[in-house]
C-alpha cells in the first residue's frame, strides 16, 4: 500500500503528485478511506464519556480526512481531465460514496450524541454554535430521526441518485464530444471574425482534422458561430444539435435517467416529511420556499418578458429590411442581435477581442484582488499539475505569508466537462493546525494561439474568480465551515460581484491591452462596452429566468412524472415565453439541476444572489471601488466568514442593510 493516495506528498505546499498518482489507485484508496472513515465514526459513538462539543463535534470535523484527499484528487479528475476508466469507476464509486455516506447521517447513535450536545451546549462561541445547529438540521434532512425501514428506504434512494446523476453528466459529455461540423464554405467562412476561424481551426488540429475549421457544442464554440455565421441552415443545425444533447433517443438519451432522478428525489422527500424536493432543498436556503422564490422570479420576469417582446421587433424590422421572408427563431436571435449592437453602439465584438488576451485578463483579475485585498499571485514554476493546460500559483498577503494556492485550467478540451466552475484539492480550516487551501478555477475557453476572449468570457473568468477567492481567502477554523460551503443562494454573491470589476473603465484600461501592439483599449471602445451592457438584457434574463421556472417544476412535482417535452412545453406556455427563446438549459443537458443535488430547485440562486451583489455593488461604487475599508467589510464578513453565521446575517454585517431589489433592476435596465 505504497500508493500516492496513502503517503505523505512532498510537493510544493502539499499538491498532490499528479505524475504518480494512477487510475488504477483509487479504488483501493476508496475502500481504505471508507474502512478508515467507518473507525472513526465509531470511536465517536463508543466513546464513554458524556457527549460534547469537544469529544463529539470536533472529533467529527477531524474525521474523514484520506477520504476527503481522495474524493478531491478523483473527482476534479473525474470533471476536468476524465478517461474511460476514471469514468468506469465514477459510476461504480458513486453510489457506494452516498452510501457510505447516508450510513454516517443516519447513525441513530451518533445523531443521539449531537442532539444531547445541542441540548446542552452552554458556552459556545458562535462558529461552534452554527456548527452544531447545522450539522443537526443536516442529519434531520438525512433520515437520521426516521425509523429504521424509512432510512433503508432512503439510503437506497440516495445511492441510486447517485449513479444516475454520474450517468447524466457523463452522456452530456459524450454527446458534446460527439459533435462536429465542420466547415469549409468559403462564403461561410469569409463571414466569421479572424479569431473564430482560428479557434476553429485549432479545434480541428485537435480533433486530428488538421487544417479544417471545426466547431462543437462547447459554448465558447457554439455562441460565436451563432452570432456571426451568415448561413442560417447551419445555424438553426447547430442550434438543434446543442438544444437536442441526450436527447436523440439513442445510448446517451437522458430523458429516462432524469426522469427516475425527478421521482426519487420527490419520494425521499416525502419520506423526509416534506411535500416535493424544491420544499425538501429550499428549506436550507435564504430562499426558505418555493413560493418565495416564485415571488421574486415573477418580480423580475415580467419586465424581462416585455424588454425581450421589444428587443424581439427589433430584430424582426432587421430581416424584414435584408429581404429575409422568415419569422424570428432562436437560431436567429444571436446572429441579428450583433447586427442591432453594430447600429446602435457602433460596436463590433472582434474589434474588442484582441484587447483581452487570456493571460493578460488573468493577470487583470490578480491586479483586482491586489488592489482590494492586498494580496499577490505568484507562479509556481514546475509545480506537479494533471494536464499541461494548468498553471499553478502562490497566493500571499502583503508580507508574505502563505493563503494558499491557485491553480488555473482554463481551455476547453475533450477530456473536460463543458462550463465553468471553482472546486479545490484542499480546503482552508485551523481546528488543530492551520491547514492552506489549494483552489482550482476550470473554464472552457476555446484553445487558439493567442486566447482571445469575449466580454462574456472575461466575465465568466471574473465570476469564477470571485468564487476562488471565497475558498482561498477562507478563514474559519472547522472544515465544513470552509469558504464556499455556504447557503447555495448566498454562494454566488462573492463570484457575481466580481464580475463588476471586469466591466469597470479604471480596470480595463488599466488592464486591457491590445494583444499584438501592447496598447491600451481606447476610452472610445470602453465607453461602447459600457453603453451596450444593458442591451439585449430582455433575452438573457428572460432565458435565464425561464430555466430557473423549469427547475422548479421538476421538482414541485410528485411520484406521477411528466413527459420531459411536455413539461417544457407547459412551462414555456404558463409562463409565455417567447417563441424565439429557450430556456438557457432544456431538460436533457441541463447539468446544473440533474448531474448533482446542491443545484436542483436552485438554479434561482443566481439571480436571487445577484440582487445581494448589485445592493453590495452600489456600497462599492459609493465609497470608491477599490475603498479598502468597503474591500476590507467584504472580506471580513464575506470572504473570511464561510459558513460561520447564516447568510443573511453575514450580508448585514457588510452592508449595514437588508438587500434591496431595485440595484438589480437597474442593473439589467428593467426598471
Amino acid at each position: 500500500m505504497n500508493y500516492p493516495l496513502f503517503s505523505e506528498w512532498h510537493t510544493p505546499h502539499g499538491l498532490p503528485p499528479f505524475e504518480e498518482i494512477k487510475p488504477d489507485h483509487f479504488e483501493e484508496a476508496f475502500i481504505a478511506g471508507f474502512k478508515q472513515n467507518n473507525a472513526e465514526i465509531n470511536a465517536i459513538v463508543t466513546c464513554p464519556e458524556k457527549p460534547t462539543f469537544v469529544n463529539t463535534i470536533e472529533e467529527l470535523e477531524r474525521s474523514g480526512k484520506l477520504l476527503r484527499r481522495v474524493e478531491a484528487v478523483f473527482f476534479n479528475l473525474a470533471i476536468a481531465h476524465t478517461n474511460d476508466q476514471i469514468q468506469a469507476l465514477e459510476l461504480k464509486i458513486a453510489p457506494l460514496l452516498a452510501l457510505h455516506e447516508a450510513k454516517i447521517y443516519q447513525n441513530s447513535k451518533l445523531f443521539e450524541r449531537i442532539t444531547q450536545v445541542k441540548q446542552t451546549a452552554i458556552g459556545l462561541e458562535n462558529d461552534q454554535v452554527q456548527l452544531v445547529d447545522d450539522l443537526y438540521k443536516g442529519f434531520v434532512r438525512a433520515g437520521a430521526d426516521l425509523d429504521p425501514e424509512n432510512r433503508r428506504l432512503v439510503q437506497k434512494i440516495d445511492t441510486k441518485l447517485a449513479t444516475l446523476m454520474t450517468a447524466f453528466g457523463q452522456n452530456v459529455l459524450k454527446e458534446s464530444n460527439s459533435f462536429e461540423l465542420v466547415v469549409d464554405a468559403p462564403s461561410v467562412l469569409a463571414a466569421l471574425p479572424e479569431w473564430v476561424r482560428d479557434a476553429a481551426l485549432a479545434e480541428g488540429d485537435e480533433r486530428g482534422l488538421n487544417g479544417q475549421h471545426v466547431f462543437t457544442l462547447a459554448r465558447s464554440s457554439i455562441t460565436p458561430f451563432l452570432q456571426f455565421a451568415n448561413d442560417r441552415d447551419l445555424r438553426e443545425a447547430v442550434y438543434r444539435a446543442y438544444t437536442r444533447c441526450a436527447n436523440r433517443d439513442n445510448a446517451q438519451d437522458n430523458k429516462v435517467i432524469l426522469s427516475e432522478i425527478a421521482l426519487f428525489r420527490a419520494q425521499r422527500a416525502q419520506k423526509l416529511g416534506f411535500a416535493d424536493h424544491a420544499d425538501f432543498m429550499l428549506s436550507d436556503r435564504m430562499a426558505g420556499s418555493s413560493a418565495s422564490v416564485r415571488g421574486l422570479l415573477d418580480q423580475i420576469w415580467k419586465p424581462a418578458r416585455q424588454r425581450a417582446v421589444e428587443e424581439a421587433k427589433a430584430l424582426q424590422k432587421v430581416i424584414q429590411e435584408e429581404g429575409g421572408n422568415f419569422s424570428l427563431a432562436p437560431w436567429d436571435w444571436a446572429y441579428y442581435t450583433e447586427k442591432v449592437r453594430q447600429q446602435r453602439f457602433d460596436l463590433d465584438e472582434s474589434a474588442c477581442k484582441p484587447y483581452f488576451a487570456l493571460d493578460r485578463v488573468r493577470e487583470g483579475a490578480f491586479a483586482v484582488a491586489a488592489k482590494l485585498f492586498g494580496i499577490r499571485f505568484i507562479l509556481v514554476e514546475d509545480a506537479p499539475v494533471y494536464h499541461p493546460d494548468v498553471n499553478c500559483y502562490r497566493v500571499e498577503e502583503a508580507d508574505g505569508t502563505l493563503i494558499g494556492l491557485f491553480m488555473t485550467d482554463y481551455l476547453a478540451r475533450a477530456s473536460k466537462h463543458s462550463g465553468a466552475w471553482m472546486s479545490d484539492f484542499r480546503s482552508q480550516s485551523h481546528l488543530d493546525e492551520l491547514v492552506t487551501p489549494i483552489v482550482i478555477n476550470c473554464c472552457n475557453f476555446a484553445k487558439s494561439d493567442p486566447c482571445l476572449l469575449s466580454m462574456d468570457e472575461v466575465r465568466t473568468l471574473f465570476h469564477e474568480f470571485g468564487h476562488g477567492l471565497h475558498g482561498l481567502l477562507s478563514k474559519v477554523r472547522y472544515p465544513s465551515q470552509s469558504g464556499t460551503n455556504v447557503r447555495q443562494d448566498f454562494v454566488e454573491l462573492p463570484s457575481q460581484i466580481m464580475e463588476h470589476w471586469a466591466t469597470e473603465p479604471e480596470v480595463m484600461l488599466q488592464c486591457a491591452r491590445h494583444v499584438d501592439s501592447g496598447e491600451a483599449i481606447p476610452m472610445s471602445l470602453v465607453e461602447k462596452l459600457i453603453a451596450s451592457e444593458k442591451f439585449n438584457q430582455g433575452f438573457a434574463t428572460s432565458e435565464y429566468l425561464a430555466a430557473s421556472y423549469l427547475d422548479l417544476a421538476w421538482h414541485e412535482i410528485g411520484e406521477d412524472i411528466p413527459d420531459v417535452h411536455a413539461l417544457e412545453t407547459a412551462v414555456a406556455k404558463d409562463i409565455g415565453l417567447n417563441e424565439a427563446i429557450d430556456p438557457r438549459y432544456l431538460s436533457t443537458y441541463f447539468k446544473h439541476i440533474f448531474e448533482g443535488e446542491e443545484y436542483s430547485a436552485g438554479y434561482y440562486a443566481y439571480i436571487w444572489a445577484e440582487v445581494l451583489d448589485a445592493d453590495g455593488f452600489e456600497i462599492f461604487r459609493a465609497n470608491g471601488i477599490f475603498d479598502t475599508a468597503t474591500a476590507g467589510a467584504f472580506r471580513q464578513h464575506i470572504l473570511e466568514a464561510g459558513g460561520t453565521a447564516e447568510p443573511s446575517v453575514l450580508y448585514r454585517r457588510f452592508a449595514g442593510h437588508d438587500p434591496l431589489v431595485e440595484p438589480l433592476l437597474r442593473q439589467r435596465g428593467l426598471d
